[in-house]
């Protein structure tokens, strides 16, 4: 009787010291992830050009070492996907795979792209030309030939979403997972998003432009969107079993910045501008679940490690 029992607490054992691991192995990326931004030191501001690449580059290393935390761990864990799963490589569990790439390019973006129907319309209003004016600057070749060039919007649009999401979803959900379950995963990954963009108070503070209570209150907001954007990303990884979907609506989001609704309230055409942003939002709860089905995108590689048949990854 004595031995299953000691096997029991064994194993209860190396569960909890799994998740402790777990834990530090998601702190430790979000420490690199961060730190690799202040190896470069310089009195420049953030968006110089030159502070610009050196932190990309910084980055993309941190983001290129993620895969190796995420094969350490897998390593370590032991982990065994469940009787009804097949085995997935790292790349897959991080969400780098061609099964049912398409739909997770595109319908997760139409999906926060519902949600933004209110600052769509609001700026096709605000726009001269109207719709098709919004539409030609979409499309416009030499918009995105001034775009790729400046490299603000690089950070912005290309390395920011691309290594971010890289690593705090597609490397730390799989780590994250085993120990806690898809659903606390999903809430529990953003809050390591979140905690890593206090990092501008330091900036901030450097160049003294606001009191300290001004920037505590920016980061405390900044704190709060970000954790709820990593949320949603989170989810989104996790139903559809792709990064590129999370990449994408973080790059759109921010382009669009947070919806303006206080600017909404003055517009003159007030009554139809805040009817696009209620039927955005009523949309997006409708379209919410139907456009992350799985169905779309093929066996989620990640919910290999879930052994639970009930959660968000079915």
């Amino acid at each position: 009787m004595l031995e299953p029992e000691y096997a029991l607490i064994r194993q209860a054992e190396h569960a909890h010291i799994q998740c402790w691991v777990c834990v530090l192995s998601c702190l430790l990326l979000a420490c690199l992830y961060v730190g690799s931004l202040y190896v470069w030191r310089s009195s420049l501001p953030r968006d110089h050009p030159s502070v610009i690449k050196r932190r990309c580059v910084s980055v993309l290393l941190v983001s290129a070492l993620s895969p190796a935390v995420v094969k350490a761990w897998t390593h370590w864990a032991d982990l065994q996907p469940s009787p009804l799963q097949v085995s997935a490589s790292v790349w897959e569990l991080m969400g780098v795979r061609l099964q049912g790439l398409v739909p997770a390019a595109t319908l997760p973006l139409l999906l926060t792209m519902v949600f933004y129907l209110g600052p769509l319309v609001h700026s096709a209003m605000d726009n001269p030309k109207g719709f098709m004016g919004e539409l030609q600057s979409a499309v416009d070749v030499e918009s995105w030939r001034l775009c790729v060039g400046d490299a603000v919007w690089l950070r912005n649009q290309v390395v920011a979403p691309v290594t971010e999401e890289l690593v705090f979803r597609g490397a730390m959900l799989p780590m994250l997972l085993p120990c806690t379950g898809p659903t606390a995963a999903i809430f529990i990954a953003p809050l390591f998003f979140g905690v890593a963009h206090f990092h501008h108070i330091i900036e901030q503070r450097r160049l003294q432009k606001d009191s300290m209570s001004i920037i505590l209150l920016v980061a405390g907001m900044q704190f709060l969107y970000t954790t709820v954007f990593g949320a949603y990303t989170a989810f989104i990884f996790m139903r559809t079993g792709h990064v590129v979907g999370p990449v994408l609506c973080h790059s759109f989001c921010n382009s669009q910045g947070l919806p303006d609704i206080s600017s909404a309230l003055k517009h003159p055409q007030r009554p139809a501008l805040l009817f696009s942003y209620l039927m955005g939002a009523l949309l997006f709860l409708v379209l919410f679940f139907p456009l992350t089905d799985p169905f779309f995108y093929g066996a989620v590689p990640v919910c290999s490690l879930d052994p639970s048949p009930l959660s968000v990854c079915h």
